[in-house]
């Protein structure tokens, strides 16, 4: 078989990409030409193959190991690779080490840097910066509100939530949203409409009380979920960002010293509208890890999390972009 050049890895389009992984106990190195993850059974090494032109990011838990020559490939492919914890939650947040998930771009810094110049135009403006905030908080109660209404695969596991419910909430986020006054105020509107919708969700699915509890702190499914099924997310926005060229640290809404704030900010776009109600889901239906990891991976996929992370992207850096000209 013919070898392949690295620009040929990288013919499919991260947003048409079909696979997201998370990894543990296992291996990944390169047999015979392809990437592959090595898992043990008793006696026996089991190989499976990691299509890696067709994928976006590869997550590595506990118990894993990665070659430098299957590093190689995968910069070559344009995949992303994050280190983090077990179920894809922090592996560091018990070391007072500020650390969520370390990701390794591909290094390759010749991609085009259109997006990159219209984004920087503007993130110095204050005023403009905050524009950009809005942009991405009314981007987010609209990919809500489209995955929440008529959505035959959540109806079907038992979340049918009633548009006159969730339309009027929204539209009173959407009216705070562009009357907020900068970045804090919008954040609070973000949290105070985020604990809303666990409500709502919960109440739904008749899960009882809820209490959102962080980092791996919380004791029942639906927490583990959240804080899983958001990793998986954080994979997509740095995937995003950097099929853009742009840098983590050029954030709107989570802070200009943030490490990696941008993740967080494209990221959000899809945590409510995909993660949330699948996480409640699956806590309800008594899944394990995987299942609900591959529920989330099917379910942002289906929904082309990635195609309208990468397009909000593109309208927010071109139209915040040339009002700064």
């Amino acid at each position: 078989m013919e070898d392949l050049a690295p620009s040929d890895l990288k013919t499919i389009l991260h947003s048409k990409r079909a696979n997201l992984y998370y990894l543990q106990h296992c291996r990944v190195l390169v047999n015979g030409g392809r990437v592959e993850y090595v898992t043990d059974e008793g006696k026996k090494s089991l190989y499976w193959n990691i299509p890696i032109a067709n994928s976006t990011s590869i997550l590595l838990g506990t118990g894993t190991s990665i070659t430098q020559a299957a590093m190689r490939e995968l910069a070559k492919a344009g995949v992303l690779v994050g280190f983090c914890g077990g179920g894809g939650t922090p592996l560091f947040s018990a070391n007072e080490i500020d650390v969520e998930v370390a990701w390794f771009s591909p290094q390759s810094e010749y991609r085009p840097t259109e997006y990159l110049q219209h984004w920087v135009r503007f993130w110095f403006n204050d005023e403009l910066r905050l524009e950009a905030a809005k942009a991405f908080q009314q981007a987010r109660l609209q990919r809500l509100e489209k995955n929440w209404l008529n959505n035959r695969t959540f109806s079907d596991a038992g979340f049918d939530i009633s548009a006159n419910i969730l339309c009027p909430l929204l539209e009173r986020n959407r009216q705070a949203i562009e009357q907020a006054a900068d970045t804090m105020e919008l954040l609070t509107i973000e949290a105070r409409l985020t604990k809303e919708l666990f409500k709502i969700v919960a109440r739904t699915l008749s899960y009882g009380d809820f209490i959102r509890a962080k980092r791996g702190t919380g004791t029942d499914p639906a927490n583990r979920f959240l804080d899983h099924g958001n990793y998986l997310a954080y994979g997509l926005g740095a995937t995003a960002t950097w099929v853009l060229g742009l840098p983590h640290g050029l954030a709107v809404l989570h802070g200009k010293t943030r490490r990696g704030g941008l993740v967080f900010d494209v990221a959000d776009l899809v945590k409510d509208a995909v993660i949330l109600p699948q996480a409640f889901i699956s806590a309800m239906a008594g899944h394990e890890e995987q299942e609900f990891r591959q529920a989330c991976i099917e379910s942002l996929t289906r929904t082309e999390s990635l195609d309208f992370m990468i397009d909000t992207l593109k309208a927010i850096a071109t139209d915040i972009g040339s009002k700064a000209e």
